[in-house]
């Protein structure tokens, strides 16, 4: 039997953008979608529901900053 990695405590939240989201991250940071980190589609941190071209939230706890967020566009 396979652990499910998501529950893990060191790995970090993945939660999957509403477009809405994603336009507003896009805008703010002066991006395009294509200009974002990647990460593929089969990373097992991944939600099960992603797809390529979504864009995933992950937050970080961060020694300076408490949180940090970070987005990464899936790929295949």
């Amino acid at each position: 039997m396979v652990d499910d990695v998501t529950n893990h405590e060191l790995v970090p939240e993945h939660e999957l953008l509403e477009e809405d989201a994603v336009e507003s991250v896009l805008e703010e940071y002066d991006i395009e979608r294509t200009d974002l980190p990647k990460i593929k589609r089969k990373d097992p941190a991944l939600p099960d529901d992603a797809s390529a071209g979504d864009v995933v939230q992950i937050t970080r706890d961060s020694r300076t900053t408490d949180t940090a967020i970070v987005y990464r566009l899936v790929i295949d």
